[in-house]
């Protein structure tokens, strides 16, 4: 009875169903519905911007089959995969971003700081600047190739920072600092390859580079969409190796966890998910930083909760989006500006925090 009263004050309820059981949290659950509402009305907003405005109300009525036929094409033709692509990325960067922070047990880990977005994006650069893509970033980007490139590239870089990072195990700072190192490297690569190549190509490339949903069409979302719909129910299979992954080494052995496998399968997920969202939409920094941390925080978990950092991650993107259109308009800002403006400040609070604890 002491234990039950101790778990309804802590918000938390027992449920059975079946041979199985577990315990019902509430405010993680009320996170994640916040964050879908939050996601609904910038997506919403979103798909409404442009020349020709549409309201909230015409844009889910057109979503939900109604509309006229000028609204049907505006709406699905021309701003739903713009749209859908940030809504995807985002996720697609959340889940990253959390996976890896739970990983490494340290919020500084994700996919930016460690240098496999930077890795996608150079190998992505290669494409768009020396192959021959006739002066067009959008023919590049529509290139059905250009996303096994960038696979290719963040699993080249996210091997390398695994293995320089490992020694009998590996140690989160020694992560991050090698992933800071690698990062380096590979951004320093991609402004190499745009003294290179054809100055036309370059500009392109550099709008590309700072992350943006400028000009994205289908082809965009599907190679984004593919990867959630494997990755995500594998990931939320592997939640409880992620929770065992929170203690010492030592005692993860103990439980049975075959580590260095879950920890490597677990790692190769979060690698795919950032590439292949670096490939749709370019290198978006601090999205998979912040956005773990935020959930975390908003529910109240001893881990980044994979599906509220999913959820917020879609919402900040797409909220980026919308900032990005109407705060200089009719000038439009590439969204990675806006999520750098954003997460700048709390990437500096992190270093500070993680300063402050050490030396404590």
């Amino acid at each position: 009875m002491t234990q039950l009263l101790h778990d309804e004050i802590a918000g938390r309820r027992p449920v059975r169903l079946g041979p199985f059981s577990g315990v019902l949290r509430w405010r993680p659950i009320l996170a994640l519905l916040g964050g879908l509402v939050v996601l609904l009305a910038v997506f919403v907003l979103n798909v409404g911007l442009g020349e020709y405005q549409i309201s909230p109300v015409e844009v889910l009525s057109t979503l939900f089959g109604g509309g006229d036929r000028a609204q049907q094409i505006i709406i699905l033709e021309l701003r739903l995969p713009r749209s859908l692509t940030g809504l995807l990325v985002g996720a697609a960067l959340g889940l990253s971003g959390a996976i890896m922070q739970a990983l490494a047990r340290n919020p500084l880990a994700s996919p930016d700081m460690l240098g496999i977005t930077w890795g996608a994006g150079t190998a992505a650069t290669a494409v768009i600047v020396l192959g021959g893509t006739g002066g067009s970033i959008v023919g590049a980007m529509a290139n059905v190739g250009l996303p096994l490139v960038a696979l290719a590239g963040g699993l080249l870089t996210g091997g390398a920072v695994y293995a320089l990072s490992y020694r009998r195990g590996v140690d989160s700072y020694r992560l991050v600092l090698v992933g800071v190192g690698v990062s380096a490297l590979a951004g320093n690569a991609t402004y190499w390859l745009l003294t290179v190549g054809d100055v036309n190509d370059a500009g392109r490339a550099l709008v590309w580079l700072t992350g943006s949903l400028n000009a994205r069409g289908w082809e965009h979302v599907v190679p984004v969409a593919i990867a959630l719909v494997v990755l995500v129910p594998l990931t939320l299979v592997g939640t409880h190796v992620l929770g065992a992954l929170q203690f010492d080494d030592d005692t993860v052995r103990g439980l049975g966890v075959r580590m260095d496998l879950a920890r490597g399968t677990l790692l190769l997920a979060s690698v795919v998910l950032a590439s292949i969202a670096t490939a749709a939409a370019g290198p978006i920094q601090f999205v998979a930083l912040a956005t773990p941390q935020i959930a975390l925080r908003v529910a109240r978990t001893s881990r980044p909760p994979l599906l509220t950092s999913v959820v917020l991650g879609a919402a900040l993107v797409v909220g980026s989006d919308v900032i990005s259109r109407i705060a200089f308009s009719p000038l439009e800002l590439p969204v990675g500006i806006v999520t750098a403006v954003l997460g700048a400040p709390y990437l500096i609070y992190l270093l500070v925090r993680r300063y402050r604890e050490v030396r404590a």
